[in-house]
């Protein structure tokens, strides 16, 4: 994730809440699923980066009882 996609929201606007750059070593073709997956998911729902990533770690979290 670049800092450009890390502070900022749909439309390049900052993000309100504070938040922590996270690493994951995944291979390419997973990178480019996520990024299409949440690009996606942006344009349906018009929420932002954050909240799309946030909501997307939450339910990796819950699935898996952590």
């Amino acid at each position: 994730m670049s800092n450009e996609e890390q502070g900022a929201g749909e439309g390049g606007a900052p993000a309100t809440a504070v938040t922590e750059l996270l690493t994951l070593h995944v291979s390419p073709e997973l990178v480019r699923a996520y990024q299409r997956c949440k690009w996606s998911i942006i344009a349906e729902t018009g929420q932002d980066q954050v909240e799309v990533m946030n909501e997307m770690v939450r339910d990796f979290l819950v699935k898996h009882g952590c």
